[in-house]
């Protein structure tokens, strides 16, 4: 194995010599033609076995494969029809190169440092980021028992992968009560609450060696691996000890520990008598996609498995070998004792990427073993099709089946609108889309009513339609195929004469109704409008319903954002000389509308504000002083000119 893979260090060094294949002049053309000079290339590309690297328009290298025969092999991605995800990685290639090498083993094992060196889009990383917790024994004077998620090689000791962090968990703490390691940080000369109920003896009083810790690990290791039965024993001994004593309490907790051993040894499912470490391979493959999961057997238990979903481009068996080699690349994964792999998988080839025992078993409980891989394999692709058709069913079906209620063609393109307001204040509309039936959020657009006042809906809604669509017509947009209004019969209608009258434009328009608990109630639709039969459990009615809570969702959320803003300087709009900056100044200074209303204009004045703008602040702020002032004023007016009122 070091041999093959000098030589192909050696041929990464120099892949000149290797027929590296250069930047081409000109892109390819994905028309269904390709030009001569791709043609010649192509002819150029040996029978031997190697790996071939696609690169795009930018020279970054976005696919790396092995083949056993080059020229078939790249030849293939240029002839003939590809099912869709071989169509887009096709058409992004615009150069590609080529290593030769001397055999099928050798070309996957420079593929697979080839992934890792370049992490291509289109190769699969063929794992997950998924780190196993362990419970490992410290390489210390005093020892500690700790859970991990990862392995060193610092000599301590690691025992696992555990399914979960709970499993680990609620080992540990079994463990921390039968073995006495540090459970603290204490110096040594210092005890600690641990050695008062005996659960630890790592301190300098206890006068424990080095070999009373390397038989604790080995207890531990033994326990571990289901031979547990010395341990019981010992515990029971005690247990009759304490009852004999009197000590009731002691005995009792022997008892716990016993009974939590039994329930341990029943939530690991043994698998295997001979108690080794193992994993096991299965994959299945369908509609271009592959799905490879890993058992992993510890201690002749089966605890956790891995599972991997992905689309492949080459043979399976090779891409499964692709797998296999990324995958014990990972830290976490640590090579077992034995590695079970399919009948269809090449044994060499596996054994030149893992370090370790292969075995393709025949017969027998370790067959039973791959098989069940393969199962669930199987199931894990039916199930991930299954749900993808009732996607499809949601989004497609839906359209198409509203478009044949509502007698129009399919509706790919649905844009929705939505009025927002409280009391007139800070009105907004807000559009969103959905295309083929899910929301496409970069064509959602917010709109700030303009030419309203107070709360007129109708109005808001011929401004935003008329704002919307007279836009489309003049920048040539795409037109959606309808138009869903979020309100009744007199909002459909105002759209209809923007759409139809004013802009000449035939898009269908139908309107969604709530009822009084504002719940998705009706669909309006027609010439005069009425209302569409729906039912309420069928998938068009979902969808809509989805259209009509997005769009209510994006309008509150665009009003709350915009009132939240004009909080302050809508009640100081319309003051002459009183600019963005002033009013940041003012609300700097004071730090809240309130204290403004309450400063004096010498007080405004000081901030920067000149003295008629200050006035004119204070009367915008306070209305009811000015009025009393002007009333105070036209009867000092009064009493002069007509002389027969007393002054007060």
């Amino acid at each position: 194995m070091k041999s093959i893979q000098s030589k192909i260090k050696s041929k990464l060094l120099h892949r000149d010599r290797w027929g590296f294949l250069f930047v081409l002049l000109q892109p390819f053309c994905y028309n269904g033609t390709m030009n001569n000079l791709i043609k010649s290339k192509l002819e150029l590309l040996p029978t031997s076995p190697g790996c071939y690297i696609h690169k795009d328009k930018n020279g970054t290298i976005i696919y790396v494969g092995k083949a056993k025969n080059l020229r078939n092999r790249v030849r293939s991605y240029f002839r003939g029809s590809h099912d869709t995800k071989t169509e887009a990685l096709v058409s992004e290639i615009v150069d590609f190169e080529f290593i030769v090498t001397e055999s099928n083993i050798e070309a996957l094992l420079l593929e697979i440092n080839l992934i890792k060196e370049n992490k291509p889009k289109y190769n699969i990383m063929l794992k997950d980021d998924k780190s196993y917790p362990f419970i490992k024994i410290t390489n210390e004077r005093y020892p500690r028992l700790i859970i991990t998620r990862q392995v060193k090689k610092d000599g301590g000791l690691y025992f696992g992968p555990y399914p979960d962090v709970g499993a680990a968990n609620e080992i540990k703490r079994l463990l921390d009560r039968i073995f006495p390691f540090r459970k603290c940080t204490n110096p040594p000369s210092k005890v600690c609450f641990y050695y008062h109920i005996g659960q630890c003896m790592a301190h300098t009083i206890c006068k424990k060696d080095e070999a009373y810790f390397k038989s604790m690990a080995q207890e531990v290791s033994d326990f571990l691996k289901g031979q547990d039965d010395k341990i019981i024993d010992d515990l029971k001994d005690k247990m009759a000890k304490a009852a004999k004593s009197m000590e009731f309490e002691r005995a009792a907790e022997y008892r716990d520990l016993i009974q939590a051993i039994g329930t341990l040894r029943t939530k690991q499912r043994v698998m295997a008598k001979d108690l080794q470490n193992r994993d096991v391979f299965g994959y299945y493959v369908d509609k271009g996609w592959m799905c490879v999961q890993v058992f992993f057997v510890r201690q002749g238990k089966l605890i956790e498995r891995d599972v991997n979903l992905f689309p492949y481009y080459n043979d399976p068996d090779e891409d499964f070998l692709t797998y296999v080699g990324q995958f014990y690349q990972e830290k976490s994964h640590l090579v077992p004792n034995e590695v079970l792999i399919p009948q269809d998988i090449d044994r060499e080839a596996v054994k030149a990427l893992v370090d370790t025992k292969i075995v393709k078993p025949q017969r027998g409980e370790k067959k039973q073993l791959v098989n069940l891989a393969i199962k669930n394999a199987r199931v894990s692709l039916e199930q991930k099709f299954n749900l993808l058709e009732k996607s499809v069913e949601k989004t497609q079906g839906a359209i198409e089946n509203l478009g044949r209620l509502l007698q129009i063609p399919t509706p790919v393109r649905i844009e929705s609108f939505d009025n927002s307001n409280i009391m007139g204040t800070s009105p907004v509309s807000a559009m969103v889309v959905f295309v083929n039936g899910k929301p496409s959020k970069k064509d959602y657009r917010k709109y700030k009513i303009k030419t309203v006042v107070g709360p007129d809906d109708y109005a808001s809604m011929r401004e935003v339609i008329r704002r919307r669509y007279g836009r489309v017509q003049r920048d040539g947009l795409t037109p959606p195929d309808l138009i869903v209004i979020d309100g009744g019969q007199g909002q459909v209608n105002i759209a209809k004469q923007v759409i139809q009258e004013e802009l000449g434009l035939d898009i269908p328009i139908a309107g969604l109704q709530k009822n009084d608990k504002h719940q998705t109630h009706e669909l309006l639709f027609g010439d005069p409008l009425e209302v569409v039969e729906l039912s309420r459990n069928s998938q068009e009615f979902f969808l809509l319903q989805r259209i009509q809570d997005e769009v209510h969702r994006f309008a509150i959320t665009f009003h709350r954002q915009l009132r939240s803003k004009n909080s302050f300087s809508s009640q100081l709009d319309g003051i002459d000389g009183l600019g963005p900056k002033r009013k940041q100044n003012l609300m700097k200074h004071f730090k809240s509308l309130t204290k403004i209303k309450e400063a004096s204009v010498d007080e405004i004045v000081e901030v920067g504000v000149p003295r008629a703008v200050a006035e004119a602040v204070q009367r915008k702020l306070n209305p009811q002083e000015a009025v009393e002032l002007a009333q105070v004023a036209e009867e000092r007016v009064d009493y002069q000119t007509e002389g027969d009122h007393y002054e007060p």
